[in-house]
């Protein structure tokens, strides 16, 4: 059936009123119901998805020429009018269009054409076309998360190459363990980044599917080009089932999954740059201009940055949660609950997550490792217990489990001493060696080898240790990864881009 060239009545004059938009319901919705819901809704809608939606709209009116449905100069007539669709033209108004976006849009388009086009929204579902400007929405979103957060990595990345020589002690359970360096520790934290730049660009890949032309739920009647639609509205394929289009909202739980997941770990480094940056470690400082002050004890310098970092990573989690109950135990079909209420904070997830890398990029660029604090403490500290015990069973032939009884007891004994690691005690260590049954040959090389800062990361040998060269190698790697992940990033957010533009020059004012 075509009914391309129908006219119908003449355009409404601005002062009539306008169409009723459903026989069912015939009451227009109430104040309150305005007021606490429509409404607030309708600006979030206008703030985040109204390019979508009129992008949406244009290729839907290129459709409808292609099958014949409008005419040309119709589909034409409608470009122009979408195309002059903005924030300050469209307004929520509970008796015109029900403060329902896209009743908005269709008013206001029916307004400025010079004549009625009566088939125009035929075939059509507002489900499948907020589901559509939703994914949009998101994969925008998701894109720009993906540049800010390879920002932030390149902040981590150059920071952990200018500090992969400074010794730091390490800890475990809360204790000094071992030394490393603040290089070693930030290509975990890059690593991170890395890992979670992977796992976002799966999921960008795993939504990259058009709803477009689902219709309600059950699909359409016309034989509407999906395929087409999909690759103007710049997705790389379709959804295939109509039903999961329009249903599920399951990328929302997925991307805020993945940004809770990202938040925690971020809270964790925060916790550590909290940790270091105590009076009692003192090994890494900020600018003033970072930093706070207390008004009642003036000889602090706060790192409140550093808190409101790790204070905001726990709203990722909170959003997250919000979207799981929200999609929770509800029907597999089109919802309001799921569609609306339950991705309410998926745009505040994002900007949230946008505020984090924002400061912690600031912070990775100004902060500052003290060298003397950080070898000082891995000083004093006896950090080669572990290497003390290998060198017992590998020159002395000490088993190992009694070898590291033997340097347990050492250091228990150095320290009721009042001897510091830097002064080593052979007669102690061969004392306790021989109370253990063992003749020790060459105490004294024993513990020289285990003695020096410096020597003790060298000592590492493994890839991926903590020795500055293994670091170097690391860092290495991820730049080359970094440079892939990029390249990745780039070609997705150019796709948005590109097809945003796309859609928008279809059918426009010229």
């Amino acid at each position: 059936m075509s009914t391309a060239g129908q006219t119908g009545d003449a355009a409404p004059d601005a002062g009539r009123a306008p169409a009723p938009l459903s026989g069912r319901v015939t009451a227009t919705p109430s104040a309150l119901w305005h007021e606490e819901v429509l409404e607030p809704h309708f600006r979030y809608e206008v703030a985040n998805l109204l390019p979508w939606y009129v992008a949406i709209e244009k290729v839907l009116a290129l459709e409808y020429a292609r099958l014949g449905i409008v005419t040309e100069e119709q589909a034409r007539h409608l470009g122009r009018a979408l195309h002059g669709a903005d924030v300050d033209r469209l307004t929520a108004d509970r008796t015109a269009n029900m403060s329902d976006i896209s009743f908005a849009l269709e008013r206001y388009v029916e307004q400025q054409l010079p004549e009625p086009v009566p088939a125009w929204h035929v075939d059509r579902s507002r489900n499948d076309l907020q589901a559509c400007a939703q994914l949009m929405n998101g994969r925008q979103r998701l894109a720009e998360t993906g540049e800010r957060l390879l920002e932030f990595g390149g902040a981590v990345h150059r920071l952990a190459e200018a500090t992969r020589e400074l010794p730091m002690p390490g800890h475990t359970h809360f204790q000094a363990a071992q030394i490393i360096t603040p290089g070693y520790y930030l290509a975990a934290v890059s690593e991170q980044v890395l890992h979670t730049l992977r796992r976002l660009l799966s999921t960008y890949d795993g939504i990259d599917a058009c709803p477009l032309g689902s219709g309600a739920m059950a699909g359409q009647e016309l034989a509407w080009d999906r395929e087409r639609m999909a690759r103007l509205l710049g997705f790389r394929r379709v959804q295939p089932v109509a039903l999961t289009a329009v249903a599920s909202r399951g990328w929302v739980a997925e991307t805020t999954a993945e940004l809770s997941v990202l938040g925690v770990a971020l809270s964790r480094f925060a916790t550590d740059l909290l940790t270091w940056g105590s009076s009692e470690f003192g090994f890494i400082d900020l600018p003033d201009e970072l930093c706070g002050i207390s008004s009642a004890m003036p000889q602090k310098k706060n790192f409140p940055v550093l808190e409101r970092i790790r204070g905001r990573t726990a709203h990722l989690t909170t959003y997250h949660l919000d979207a799981v109950l929200g999609q929770r135990n509800t029907p597999y079909t089109n919802l309001v609950e799921v569609g609306k209420e339950a991705g309410a904070n998926l745009v505040p997830a994002f900007d949230t997550l946008r505020s984090v890398l924002r400061l912690f990029t600031e912070v990775m660029n100004r902060l500052t490792f003290r060298a003397s604090r950080m070898r000082a403490a891995c000083e004093r500290e006896y950090l080669g217990g572990f290497s003390l015990a290998n060198a017992l069973t590998l020159t002395e032939g000490v088993p190992w489990r009694r070898a590291q009884v033997i340097a347990g007891a050492y250091v228990v004994g150095a320290l009721e001493r009042g001897l510091p690691p830097g002064r080593p005690d052979a007669g102690l260590l061969l004392e306790i060696a021989a109370e253990r049954g063992f003749a020790l040959t060459a105490p004294a090389a024993v513990l020289a080898r285990v003695q020096d800062v410096d020597q003790g990361l060298r000592r590492l040998l493994s890839s991926g240790s903590a020795h500055p060269d293994a670091t170097a190698a690391v860092l290495r790697e991820q730049t080359a990864e970094y440079d892939r992940l990029r390249a990745q990033w780039s070609a997705r957010a150019a796709t948005v881009a590109d097809g945003l533009a796309q859609a928008n020059s279809l059918l426009s004012a010229n």
